[in-house]
C-alpha cells in the first residue's frame, strides 16, 4: 500500500477543488490532446466519447470528486471500483499511469498557468500517484480474479 498523503498535499488538493470545479473539463481536455500523441494509448479509448466532450466531462468530475474527498477516500469506494472495472474491460495495465500522469500535470499548467505553480504541481503529482497505486493494485486483484476463472 501506498504511504499516506502528507498533510501540506492533502491541503493543496482540497484547496484547488474550486478551480477544478471552474477548470476541470479544460484541463482534462487538455490532458486527452497531450496524451493521443500516442496512438496505442489513444487507440483504448472510445472516441466518440472524447468528441462528444463525455470523457473529459466524467475525469473532469472524478478529479473533483478526488480533490473533495482527498481526505475521506471511503467517500470514493464505488466510484474507485467503476473506474477499476472499466480499466479492466479497455486493458488498462500499470504501464499506461506515466503516460496519464505526463499529460495530465502539464495540461493543468497549460490551463491554469503561472497559478499552477511547483508547489501545486507536486502536490498533484503526490496525489495522483498515490490514487494510481490503488487502482493498479486493485486492477492487478480483477486481472488474476478474470485469469483464475478462464
Amino acid at each position: 500500500m501506498a504511504q499516506p498523503l502528507s498533510e501540506q498535499t492533502v491541503a493543496i488538493v482540497k484547496a484547488t477543488a474550486p478551480v477544478l470545479q471552474e477548470h476541470g473539463v479544460a484541463i482534462t481536455t487538455r490532458m486527452y490532446e497531450r496524451l493521443f500523441v500516442n496512438e496505442e494509448v489513444k487507440a483504448m479509448f472510445d472516441q466518440a466519447a472524447q468528441v462528444s466532450g463525455e470523457q473529459p466531462r466524467r475525469l473532469a468530475a472524478a478529479i473533483l470528486a478526488y480533490a473533495q474527498n482527498v481526505d475521506k477516500l471511503q467517500n470514493l469506494t464505488a466510484p474507485v471500483q467503476r473506474m477499476v472495472q472499466r480499466h479492466v474491460e479497455t486493458g488498462v495495465k500499470a504501464e499506461h499511469y506515466p503516460y496519464v500522469a505526463d499529460a495530465l500535470l502539464p495540461a493543468i499548467r497549460d490551463v491554469l498557468g503561472d497559478a499552477a505553480s511547483d508547489e501545486v504541481l507536486a502536490a498533484w503529482g503526490e496525489a495522483y500517484w498515490f490514487l494510481a497505486d490503488i487502482l493498479i493494485g486493485k486492477e492487478a486483484d480483477a486481472y488474476a480474479q478474470l485469469e483464475a476463472a478462464e
